[in-house]
């Protein structure tokens, strides 16, 4: 199968996409850093740690929600999608943070969660309270039990998705928890509210809006029979983009590539980036197989996407590790190499385990994933703390432990906080993984160490510009565990050689022909400067676990 060809895009037509090559880092105000002391992390805190994320190379910063909430879903359960939880701020400490953040280079985009509202929102309140309420359409009702009760997203906490509710003396839907009633967004009304909401966030100045669970948004449930149920994603882009042409949407859309594309439109006209759950998926599966054809077959099937969209390649986010898109087989593979443990497990297809442990906690094998991931067309995104290599608590059996507090030096509250242990928000992990063991501070000043490890990563990625708007190559190899990856522009050639495997390989690079090069070409080595690159056509030797980024300018 012959790989696909990625359009190439002028330098000059580069400067208004730039979600096309930002290093996005996903975290949360409340486990971010505590400024008052109260166990609660907050804005003030997040701002006193900005330059932490613009010297690891962030210039994207998701912002989970932090809006008004009942506090049952870590936040996605929101009760006014216009206010902030006073636990965390205000608007005015919310601007200032736009501010600052802008001022180093990092644009931010918030959760945008409208699937649903709590069941405490004064929508629903108001809806339960009587028939005619205005409100009341606002959600999905059925006043006769359900044939059938339907599939929760999660089966192993929702019996169904439809709950009987007392006051309205009817049946509400509910994709998710019970809690957390759906917005009917076959309702043009509902329609203007979401767009007042983001008119809302756009004139304070956030930089676009991630989607959650994207397919739900679009299904409309009250929509009668052949509805464009795309008709709303395109009706929210040209919103945005009249009022804030730089903005960006980011869907999670937890499909495989081909009925991921729909959710582009034809022409850039819905979403803008889409997260990569299938390659994110298949390299787990790699990596535990340490063999790379798996992930090989991926790339060379993944379809190419117009030149003004892209994917968000992540390992790791603030969800469990999804498995759904695996075959039974594949998913079994996957959780006996990273989650053996069935408590580590939910949902029949998840894995609530940080990369560092899952790995063991070799750095080898953490670097390696981290190499492939920042050399992958796309834009790369890390949740916080993972950059040092944090872990979840040894308690943790559902995905709050990928949301614990950061970890910022060896002090018993790990930095984040002054309040005691049990007056956190959330419990610190203990043990190897522990603060005292796995901080910034003792990482910031060691060349050697993680953190340092992943500032150059995002420096070598937006040194690279052909990783996001070159064309992706996959070069054959006689070894299954060896990764051999080619992106190329106009301009250079990159070449990333990486090895799952623990025993050391050697490949042979292309010839100079194959890439325009001229004879006396050599490659500069950008992980390891310091040893002279080699030539094209050249044997090149990797490491067991190891990683090379290669790259040389055309015609020279």
């Amino acid at each position: 199968m012959t790989d696909p060809v990625q359009r190439t895009v002028r330098a000059a037509d580069r400067s208004d996409l730039w979600w096309r090559t930002a290093v996005i880092c996903c975290l949360d105000i409340e486990t971010y850093q505590d400024s008052d002391g109260d166990g609660i992390g907050d804005i003030e805190g997040l701002l006193s740690r900005i330059d932490h994320l613009a010297q690891l190379g962030v210039t994207c910063l998701w912002l989970m929600p932090f809006q008004a909430t009942a506090d049952l879903d870590d936040g996605y359960d929101v009760t006014d999608h216009c206010a902030i939880d006073p636990r965390l701020g205000d608007p005015g400490r919310f601007v200032e943070l736009l501010r600052v953040a802008h001022d180093r280079g990092i644009r931010v985009i918030i959760d945008l969660v409208v699937n649903h509202t709590s069941d405490q929102h004064p929508w629903f309140r108001s809806a339960r309270r009587s028939r005619d309420s205005r409100f009341r359409d606002f959600y999905v009702w059925q006043e006769d039990v359900p044939d059938d009760p339907g599939n929760s997203v999660f089966p192993d906490e929702e019996d169904g998705i439809w709950e009987w509710d007392d006051q309205a003396e009817a049946f509400y839907l509910h994709n998710f928890y019970r809690h957390q009633p759906d917005l009917n967004l076959a309702n043009p009304a509902v329609r203007e509210e979401i767009s007042r909401i983001l008119g809302f966030w756009l004139a304070l100045g956030v930089d676009g809006f991630r989607l959650d669970a994207v397919p739900f948004l679009i299904d409309g449930p009250g929509a009668p029979p052949g509805t464009d149920h795309h008709a709303f994603l395109r009706e929210m882009h040209r919103f945005v983009r009249r009022r804030s042409g730089g903005a960006v949407l980011l869907g999670e859309v937890g499909l495989g590539h081909e009925d991921q594309m729909p959710y582009f439109g034809d022409g850039g006209v819905e979403l803008d980036l889409q997260l990569d759950f299938l390659t994110a998926q298949t390299l787990f599966l790699a990596l535990a197989r340490e063999d790379a054809r798996p992930l090989i077959s991926v790339l060379r099937a993944r379809p190419c996407v117009d030149a003004a969209q892209g994917w968000a390649m992540f390992l790791r986010s603030h969800d469990e590790l999804s498995l759904e898109l695996l075959e039974e087989d594949e998913r079994d593979e996957v959780f006996a190499a990273f989650a053996p443990d069935p408590r580590r497990r939910v949902h029949g297809r998840g894995i609530v385990r940080r990369l560092a442990s899952m790995l063991d906690g070799d750095e080898r094998r953490i670097r390696l994933a981290y190499s492939i991931l920042f050399t992958l067309p796309g834009a790369p995104l890390l949740l916080y703390g993972e950059e040092i290599g944090m872990a979840e608590p040894e308690t943790t059996t559902d995905r709050d432990g990928m949301r614990t507090p950061m970890q910022w030096d060896p002090s018993p509250g790990g930095g984040f906080s002054t309040a005691s242990p049990e007056e956190l928000t959330a419990p610190l992990t203990t043990g190897r993984f522990g603060p005292e063991r796995v901080n910034v501070r003792d990482q910031q000043d060691d060349p050697s160490s993680l953190l340092s490890f992943l500032q150059l990563l995002a420096r070598r990625y937006r040194e690279c510009p052909e990783i996001a708007w070159g064309a992706l190559r996959v070069l054959e190899t006689e070894h299954p565990s060896v990764l051999v990856h080619q992106m190329s522009s106009t301009e250079a050639v990159l070449i990333a050689v990486h090895n799952l495997g623990p025993e050391p390989r050697t490949v042979r690079l292309p010839a100079a022909e194959e890439n325009g090069m001229g004879k006396d070409t050599r490659f500069l080595d950008l992980l390891e400067r310091s040893r002279p690159g080699p030539r094209p056509g050249t044997a090149v030797q990797v490491e067991g676990y190891g990683t090379r980024w290669l790259r040389a300018a055309r015609g020279r």
